[in-house]
Protein backbone atom coordinates (compact mmCIF):
# COMPACT_ATOMS: atom_id res chain seq x y z
CA UNK A 1 0.00 0.00 0.00
CA UNK A 2 2.78 2.45 0.77
CA UNK A 3 4.29 1.79 -2.52
CA UNK A 4 1.31 2.51 -3.85
CA UNK A 5 0.92 5.91 -2.77
CA UNK A 6 4.82 6.61 -3.16
CA UNK A 7 3.89 5.45 -6.79
CA UNK A 8 0.58 7.77 -7.17
CA UNK A 9 2.62 10.85 -5.14
CA UNK A 10 5.76 10.55 -8.14
CA UNK A 11 2.83 10.31 -10.82
CA UNK A 12 1.55 13.18 -9.77
CA UNK A 13 5.03 14.97 -9.50
CA UNK A 14 5.99 13.95 -13.03
CA UNK A 15 2.88 14.89 -14.39
CA UNK A 16 2.92 18.65 -13.21
CA UNK A 17 6.58 19.24 -13.79
CA UNK A 18 5.82 17.76 -17.26
CA UNK A 19 2.73 20.24 -18.12
CA UNK A 20 4.99 23.03 -16.84
CA UNK A 21 7.78 22.23 -19.09
CA UNK A 22 4.77 21.73 -21.98
CA UNK A 23 3.61 25.66 -21.48
CA UNK A 24 7.43 27.18 -20.98
CA UNK A 25 8.04 25.04 -24.58
CA UNK A 26 4.61 26.48 -25.99
CA UNK A 27 5.76 29.97 -24.37
CA UNK A 28 9.11 29.75 -26.10
CA UNK A 29 8.10 28.80 -29.33
CA UNK A 30 5.29 31.43 -29.61
CA UNK A 31 7.91 33.95 -28.52
CA UNK A 32 10.39 32.46 -30.95
CA UNK A 33 7.40 32.37 -34.24
CA UNK A 34 7.14 36.44 -33.20
CA UNK A 35 10.50 37.18 -33.09
CA UNK A 36 10.61 35.56 -36.35
CA UNK A 37 7.36 36.88 -38.14
CA UNK A 38 8.78 40.85 -36.64
CA UNK A 39 12.14 39.97 -38.94
CA UNK A 40 10.53 39.29 -41.85
CA UNK A 41 8.29 42.53 -41.91
CA UNK A 42 11.28 44.94 -40.60
CA UNK A 43 13.18 43.10 -43.74
CA UNK A 44 10.56 44.73 -45.56
CA UNK A 45 10.66 40.64 -47.98
CA UNK A 46 7.07 38.74 -47.26
CA UNK A 47 4.33 37.86 -48.62
CA UNK A 48 0.69 37.25 -47.45
CA UNK A 49 -1.27 34.58 -48.59
CA UNK A 50 -4.85 35.10 -48.75
CA UNK A 51 -7.95 32.86 -48.16
CA UNK A 52 -11.04 34.98 -47.34
CA UNK A 53 -12.56 38.28 -48.90
CA UNK A 54 -14.49 40.81 -47.33
CA UNK A 55 -16.16 43.07 -49.96
CA UNK A 56 -17.88 46.42 -48.35
CA UNK A 57 -21.39 45.66 -49.93
CA UNK A 58 -21.54 41.78 -49.65
CA UNK A 59 -20.95 39.01 -48.01
CA UNK A 60 -17.32 37.55 -47.47
CA UNK A 61 -16.09 35.60 -50.15
CA UNK A 62 -13.62 31.97 -49.51
CA UNK A 63 -10.81 31.83 -52.46
CA UNK A 64 -9.94 28.47 -53.26
CA UNK A 65 -7.21 29.73 -56.02
CA UNK A 66 -3.92 31.49 -54.23
CA UNK A 67 -3.72 34.85 -54.08
CA UNK A 68 -1.24 37.18 -52.24
CA UNK A 69 0.14 40.30 -51.74
CA UNK A 70 4.12 40.17 -52.00
CA UNK A 71 6.27 43.30 -50.16
CA UNK A 72 9.79 43.44 -51.92
CA UNK A 73 11.56 46.71 -50.13
CA UNK A 74 10.20 49.48 -51.80
CA UNK A 75 7.70 47.94 -54.33
CA UNK A 76 4.56 45.88 -53.89
CA UNK A 77 3.25 43.00 -55.83
CA UNK A 78 -0.59 42.71 -55.86
CA UNK A 79 -2.89 39.74 -57.18
CA UNK A 80 -5.91 40.27 -54.96
CA UNK A 81 -9.44 39.71 -57.14
CA UNK A 82 -11.49 42.24 -56.51
CA UNK A 83 -15.19 41.92 -55.79
CA UNK A 84 -17.86 45.06 -55.56
CA UNK A 85 -18.36 48.13 -56.86
CA UNK A 86 -15.88 50.37 -59.42
CA UNK A 87 -17.19 53.78 -60.07
CA UNK A 88 -14.97 54.49 -62.75
CA UNK A 89 -12.72 51.79 -64.39
CA UNK A 90 -11.43 51.45 -68.14
CA UNK A 91 -13.20 49.68 -70.91
CA UNK A 92 -13.00 45.83 -70.45
CA UNK A 93 -12.49 46.38 -66.73
CA UNK A 94 -8.86 46.93 -66.14
CA UNK A 95 -6.31 45.02 -64.79
CA UNK A 96 -8.00 45.36 -61.13
CA UNK A 97 -5.91 44.52 -58.10
CA UNK A 98 -3.27 42.81 -60.27
CA UNK A 99 -0.19 44.81 -60.27
CA UNK A 100 3.58 45.32 -59.47
CA UNK A 101 4.20 48.52 -58.90
CA UNK A 102 6.99 51.12 -56.35
CA UNK A 103 5.27 52.13 -53.40
CA UNK A 104 4.71 55.60 -51.31
CA UNK A 105 4.32 57.10 -48.08
CA UNK A 106 5.56 53.37 -46.52
CA UNK A 107 4.68 53.42 -42.93
CA UNK A 108 5.89 50.54 -40.27
CA UNK A 109 4.45 50.35 -36.72
CA UNK A 110 4.48 47.89 -33.76
CA UNK A 111 1.70 47.75 -31.18
CA UNK A 112 2.56 46.62 -27.65
CA UNK A 113 1.46 42.95 -28.29
CA UNK A 114 3.46 42.49 -31.53
CA UNK A 115 1.35 43.66 -34.20
CA UNK A 116 2.59 45.15 -37.57
CA UNK A 117 0.96 47.39 -38.71
CA UNK A 118 2.05 48.58 -42.42
CA UNK A 119 0.51 51.51 -44.17
CA UNK A 120 1.39 52.48 -48.00
CA UNK A 121 0.20 53.88 -51.17
CA UNK A 122 0.36 52.10 -54.56
CA UNK A 123 -0.39 54.10 -58.06
CA UNK A 124 -1.06 51.95 -61.39
CA UNK A 125 -2.14 53.58 -64.64
CA UNK A 126 -6.16 53.10 -63.63
CA UNK A 127 -6.11 54.04 -59.98
CA UNK A 128 -4.61 54.76 -56.60
CA UNK A 129 -4.49 52.25 -53.58
CA UNK A 130 -4.36 53.23 -50.37
CA UNK A 131 -2.74 49.48 -48.24
CA UNK A 132 -3.51 48.85 -44.25
CA UNK A 133 -1.81 45.73 -43.05
CA UNK A 134 -1.97 44.47 -40.17
CA UNK A 135 0.43 41.47 -39.41
CA UNK A 136 -0.54 39.46 -36.08
CA UNK A 137 2.31 37.98 -33.96
CA UNK A 138 0.61 34.30 -34.62
CA UNK A 139 1.09 35.16 -38.45
CA UNK A 140 -2.60 36.32 -39.54
CA UNK A 141 -2.95 38.89 -41.39
CA UNK A 142 -5.88 41.31 -42.64
CA UNK A 143 -5.16 43.39 -45.66
CA UNK A 144 -7.58 46.39 -45.73
CA UNK A 145 -7.85 48.46 -49.40
CA UNK A 146 -9.33 51.60 -50.21
CA UNK A 147 -9.20 53.08 -53.79
CA UNK A 148 -10.22 56.05 -55.60
CA UNK A 149 -12.52 54.50 -58.25
CA UNK A 150 -13.54 51.18 -56.17
CA UNK A 151 -15.04 50.09 -53.13
CA UNK A 152 -12.91 48.99 -50.30
CA UNK A 153 -12.00 45.91 -49.67
CA UNK A 154 -10.33 43.80 -46.71
CA UNK A 155 -8.92 40.45 -47.14
CA UNK A 156 -7.70 37.68 -44.52
CA UNK A 157 -4.94 35.51 -44.64
CA UNK A 158 -1.31 34.70 -43.43
CA UNK A 159 1.81 35.60 -43.54
CA UNK A 160 3.93 32.73 -45.99
CA UNK A 161 6.79 30.80 -43.87
CA UNK A 162 10.04 32.42 -44.97
CA UNK A 163 11.43 31.00 -48.32
CA UNK A 164 14.82 28.82 -47.87
CA UNK A 165 17.56 30.12 -50.37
Amino acid sequence: MKNVRLFFLIGIVLMIGGQSLYSQNKKERKEQKAKEIKEMIEGGRFTIEVDRALPMGGRSVNLTTPYSLEMRGDSAISYLPYFGRAYSLPYGGGDGMRFEESITDYQLTFDKKGTARIKFVARTKEDTFHFDVKVFSNASAAIGVTSANRQNITYQGELAPKKEN
